[in-house]
């Protein structure tokens, strides 16, 4: 049965985009591609990808690293909010995701700028390290939560003062708030949350949102001096 209430979450979430974060052909068509070509349909939604734009031009980045790049819709609001001498480079593990958001970016005009890395970033992260890649001015990590304490420790690395690092999914509906050792996206959000505490050069908080994504939330930190 439909929850009322996240009927209304919904329909709030389709008002805020129709009228100030509103999608163009591209962003439509990144979605439409990524769902024929069998991609889950967990892309941000729409008015978040916005906000991911604007947190990036507001700290006037110039480096973006993205973990989790699917069919490449964060990726495209990221990417647009870059210079033009810019660079964002995406992390994918599936060669096929990857290749769905290589077109997609391509159609956007930005595969100038952006970069589709295929492997796991566990791997690819430390390549990123020895080219000397860094420092990212920000850093969104939206992939497999059980690894998202090594994530955020491999952005720390790449990461400079004043970087801001951004993870998706981090309230599993509610969920986070209980230990549970059968599930291992709650153990891995609960270890972030609990190195994030621990180390001193990161200052954070984290959002409930609701939305036609269900319950869940955002974690912002800052890298410190």
């Amino acid at each position: 049965m439909t929850n009322p209430q996240e009927n209304r979450w919904t329909a709030v979430d389709r008002y805020i985009t129709e009228t100030i974060a509103p999608a163009d052909e591209a962003l439509t068509a990144a979605l439409a591609d990524s769902t024929a070509a069998g991609l889950p349909e967990i892309a941000v939604a729409p008015n978040q990808g916005k906000l991911l734009h604007l947190l990036a031009a507001m700290q006037g980045a110039r480096n973006v690293l993205e973990i989790g790049t699917l069919g490449g819709y964060s990726t495209i609001w990221l990417a647009r909010a870059l210079p033009a001498d810019g660079r964002l480079i995406t992390l994918e593990y599936d060669p096929a995701h990857a290749d769905v958001a290589r077109a997609n970016i391509a159609r956007a005009g930005l595969d100038k700028i952006v970069e589709v890395r295929t492997g796991a970033a566990l791997d690819t992260l430390p390549q990123l390290e020895a080219e000397g890649a860094g420092p990212f001015d920000l850093v969104f990590i939206d992939a497999d939560k059980v690894n998202n304490p090594h994530y955020v420790a491999w952005a720390l690395k790449l990461s400079r003062p004043g970087t801001v690092i951004i993870v998706d999914n981090v309230v599993r509906n509610g969920r986070v708030a209980t230990p549970d050792p059968d599930d291992p996206a709650i153990t891995g959000t609960r270890e972030m949350f609990d190195l994030i505490a621990g180390e001193p050069r990161l200052d954070a908080t984290a959002l409930q949102t609701v939305g036609t994504k269900g319950y869940d939330g955002l974690l912002l930190a800052r890298v410190l001096g």
